[in-house]
């Protein structure tokens, strides 16, 4: 498929899913076909170009034979059998066109137009529409039966769901939009209810599809033959007439969309069938909630201001990079380069984020670059470097399907990763077990057709304790796999941390009190884990946003490498990064240590490197991390910021200290599509471009490169990488690219994990995941089959160091934080589109037990505080969190979740302690901010308050 079409065209679909066995010769209308075992004859017609009829059938399900409008003639066989359902077999003659064929075909075809409204030419779909295309390829001309009688025709519509609309009377019952639901996606919302005549899909117990189970993923409409379910988007502007291949510009599956527009007017986004990471399934944001880009509230033209008091001024691009350029330099020339510094966005692309770190250390001259991975996934990149050698997760998302046994700790796929979670059920559903390590009983831990097997629901903050304890099971019974740790890893780190983790200290009992109550189940955890087969780890910001998150990651490479699950399909230890290009993100040399593929800015050959194509020297010590700008911006030494897509005033802990140090500074450029909480603080604005305008690539947490491109040109006018060249060109540091291609070359020129790639080969292959190189030209899937990077595997001995933030007399609940399924991050632009009707608010989980001793009912406004600040919002009651555990999502700025959270943070890396922190929960009926004033709030506290 080309990434670009002058007119529309339906993706290929060839009936039914592919096969993988030894060939099969067989003959279809005369014509010798060859194909693996098990294919159906449906879709080796349709390999052999001799297309079938069909209804029921889509490639992306498994074959279901209702509609019996695929029936073809089978030499030596009697009747009709179904091409769909009918498996090829050695020297099997097949013919798909006859008259007795076209006969019985269009006899099918007329009692599905008999009951069918006849409306074609005013339909949303027309010219879209697969029924209508069969009724074209069977011949009919007439339908002989009169109106009189039963019919479904004329039923209501269902219009509860914002985003599509289902209309029953259109409705041929093929089952396509039921099996989507339950096979692709794994929510089983819908169903077939009653039967024969009176059968009808139906949402939930017969309920509108907005208040049913669905979660709005559009399977059902993809799977529709017919205008039944169709997007109200092409409804109110007609059929695409176009077609642009790019990614999602959500969470870190990154899943491919064809982009389908009338001019620059998108119509609907369509998940990819050959996206490397989805396989054309998506979720509701993909798939529905792209509005935000054309979006009112978007800020298009940039602006200045003097002072962060005054209002914005207009200007053109000429004056407000003159503006940046001045302010910049006044700063450079006054206090050096040191006191200026700038954030990378991981919404933004590879190039946009390259560009940035590179004007940073070229024009800026500091190493003081970061990015949002500090506060949320830093922990995974040094966590999995020490062990192993590099920066990434070891997987494809392919390799869940050959997984036995699945521990999920830290990380709730189906709200914050849903398209890797619905493979993650259909791996579950056909047999794997599944350990959840969470205090909060997400829905994973039970579902429709999927149970976890074991749900250890740890205290918050005891993370490395579960996972020692976990390893000391393996250990002292023997389960380690010593053939793999003997050829693979090293011996003397192997024998310390197996010392280490055999103590009494590290016993599931001597760490119930930690941990919880949960001995057993634990070591029966622990030892599926280690016997169950392939066993494969995925963990979210569950894991790293502790104190202890590098701790927990090297844990976790410890325990994978003591049993041999490491290397191979099906195993692993996986991050599920949060944002789109977090991980592209960090491999662009966004942290203040490291250049471009993770080499240290220490390294005098890497160092070399860089300098020969920048032209420009570069301080061989690292520069500031995002905690020690804000603390260097007030005590005066840190004046100028550029911040790149990120809304630290919103996203980062402790609200009041980045606030006052982001008020602190002389000089903060705020490059985004909103004025966002961060913005409030900044001297000028850019204005920045969404997915839709983009061109460049992602990469998402399985190290895929997918390719990025515009659908429509950049609203503002310039692109982000072109206004950071303009910018860096004003500092006195020229920066030209002639394209997006061009910056990606320099990247594949100067980081060895991206030498083999370009817009060429990306736009061939599809996508691509690192290392791509001379040695692997078509990427790497799986990490360290052959042998680790850094050679031979690292083990750490993690000793478990509880947090510093416990609860106490005054404030006796844990507060931790994550996501939901229809709203992404701060919720800048989800909150811009319908999804509000699914989540409007940030409410906080309570236990039935800590609302009654508060006397807080369902729905009541509660006053949530720390010793760091206090918000209000609406209390829900669940028994999803345990006893003295509360729980809310960050989405909403008007809650700001993080006025609570503290300065607590990973040892290693700063990444804050966001699931940490001690709160008390008491009715409001006035905002919080008024129960206890901000000088008693930051009044120190010891353990025993």
């Amino acid at each position: 498929m080309t990434p670009a079409t002058s007119g529309i065209a339906r993706q290929p679909d060839l009936g039914t899913p592919a096969r993988d066995g030894e060939a099969v010769e067989l003959t279809i209308d005369g014509r010798p076909v060859t194909v693996p075992a098990g294919t159906s004859v449906m879709r080796a017609a349709a390999l052999a170009d001799a297309s079938i009829p069909k209804l029921c059938a889509t490639d992306s399900l498994e074959p279901f034979g209702s509609c019996r409008l695929c029936l073809v003639e089978i030499e030596g066989r009697r009747g009709l059998p179904a091409s769909c359902t009918t498996p090829v077999e050695l020297g099997m003659q097949v013919r798909t066109q006859s008259d007795r064929l076209a006969r019985v075909r269009r006899g099918v075809m007329e009692l599905y137009i008999s009951d069918h409204p006849l409306d074609c030419l005013t339909c949303a779909t027309n010219g879209d529409c697969e029924l209508q295309d069969m009724a074209g390829a069977v011949g009919l001309r007439d339908v002989r039966y009169g109106t009189d009688g039963a019919s479904h025709l004329g039923q209501a519509k269902d219009e509860s769901n914002p985003y599509f609309s289902f209309d029953p009377s259109k409705c041929i019952v093929c089952s396509r939009c039921v099996r989507a639901c339950a096979d692709v996606q794994g929510t089983f919302a819908l169903t077939i209810a009653d039967r024969g005549f009176a059968s009808k899909v139906e949402a939930g117990m017969a309920e509108a599809f907005m208040g049913s189970e669905c979660v709005s993923c559009g399977a059902c409409v993809a799977a529709c033959p017919t205008a039944t379910l169709v997007e109200k988007a092409v409804v109110d502007h007609g059929q695409p007439t176009r077609a642009v291949e790019t990614t999602c510009a959500y969470c870190g599956v990154g899943c491919s969309f064809r982009a389908e527009l009338q001019g620059d007017r998108v119509v609907r986004m369509v998940p990819s069938k050959s996206g490397g990471a989805n396989e054309g399934h998506s979720c509701v944001k993909g798939r529905f909630a792209w509005g935000y880009a054309t979006h009112a509230d978007r800020v298009t033209v940039p602006m200045v201001r003097d002072s962060i008091h005054e209002p914005w001024r207009e200007v053109g691009w000429d004056e407000a990079i003159a503006f940046a350029a001045a302010r910049l330099s006044a700063i450079r020339d006054r206090h050096g380069p040191g006191a200026l510094g700038g954030i990378t966005s991981s919404r933004c692309t590879n190039e946009e984020v390259f560009a940035v770190q590179k004007m940073i250390r070229g024009a800026f001259g500091s190493n003081n670059v970061d990015t949002c991975a500090r506060v949320c996934h830093s922990p995974t990149g040094y966590g999995l470097k020490q062990a192993f050698g590099t920066s990434a997760g070891t997987q494809d998302f392919r390799s869940v399907d050959r997984a036995d046994v699945v521990l999920v700790i830290g990380a709730n796929p189906t709200d914050g990763h849903p398209v890797f979670a619905s493979r993650l059920k259909r791996r579950l559903r056909a047999g794997a077990k599944l350990i959840v390590v969470d205090p909060r009983r997400i829905d994973l831990v039970r579902m429709p057709h999927v149970a976890a097997s074991h749900h250890l629901a740890l205290r918050p903050g005891t993370n490395v304790a579960v996972i020692n304890a976990m390893a000391h099971v393996i250990v002292t019974e023997g389960l380690v796999d010593e053939a793999f740790v003997a050829a693979r890893c090293e011996a003397d780190s192997f024998a310390a941390w197996r010392a280490f983790v055999a103590e009494p200290e590290n016993a599931p009992e001597a760490l119930e009190a930690a941990t919880g109550e949960m001995e057993a189940d634990l070591r029966a955890a622990a030892r599926l884990y280690a016997t169950g087969g392939n066993a494969a780890i995925y963990y979210g910001l569950g894991v790293t946003e502790h104190s202890q998150g590098s701790s927990t990651v090297m844990a976790m490479a410890n325990l994978a490498m003591a049993t041999g699950n490491i290397g191979r399909p099906g195993v692993g230890v996986n991050p599920l990064r949060g944002q789109n290009n977090v991980q592209g993100a960090c491999d662009m040399g966004s942290f203040p240590h490291e250049l471009s593929g993770y080499r240290h800015v220490s390294d005098p050959d890497a160092r070399a490197l860089f300098e020969r194509a920048w032209g420009v020297a570069i301080d061989p010590e690292p520069g500031l991390r995002i905690p020690n700008m804000f603390a260097a911006a007030l005590d005066g030494s840190f004046r100028g910021f550029f911040v790149q897509g990120e809304d630290l005033a919103q996203s980062d802990p402790d609200t009041r200290h980045v606030e006052a140090a982001l008020a602190a500074m002389d000089c903060v450029i705020v490059q985004d599509l909103f004025l966002n909480e961060t913005a409030r603080f900044a001297h000028v604005f850019l204005p920045g471009t969404s997915f839709l305008e983009k061109d460049g690539t992602f990469t998402n947490a399985e190290r895929r490169i997918n390719r990025v491109r515009p659908a429509m040109a950049p609203v503002p006018g310039l692109t982000e990488w072109e206004t950071v060249c303009r910018l860096a060109t004003a500092l006195g540091y020229p920066m030209h690219y002639d394209d997006a291609a061009a910056i990606m070359d320099e990247i594949a020129a100067l980081t060895p994990t991206f030498a083999g790639v370009s817009f060429a080969r990306l736009d061939a292959a599809g996508s691509v995941q690192w290392p791509c190189t001379a040695e692997r030209p078509d990427g790497t899937p799986i990490m360290h089959a052959d042998g680790f990077v850094r050679g031979r595997g690292h083990f750490v001995v993690t000793r478990y160091v509880p947090t510093e933030e416990r609860a106490n007399r005054r404030f006796p609940l844990i507060l931790t934080t994550g996501r939901i399924l229809s709203q992404y991050n701060v919720g800048a632009q989800t909150r811009r589109t319908a999804n509000i009707l699914w989540h409007a608010e940030d409410v906080l989980e309570i236990h039935p037990h800590d609302a009654e001793e508060r006397g807080i009912a369902d729905g009541d406004t509660v006053s949530l505080s720390s010793r760091k600040g206090a918000t209000s919002l609406r209390a829900r009651i669940s028994d999803r969190m345990p006893q003295g555990v509360v729980y809310t999502t960050f989405h909403y700025p008007v809650t700001g979740a993080n006025v609570v959270t503290t300065e607590n943070s990973d040892w290693a890396t700063n990444c804050p302690e966001y699931k940490v922190t001690a709160v008390q929960v008491t009715r409001a009926n006035r905002p919080a901010e008024a129960e206890l004033p901000a000088g008693e709030l930051e009044a120190p506290l010891t353990a025993a308050e």
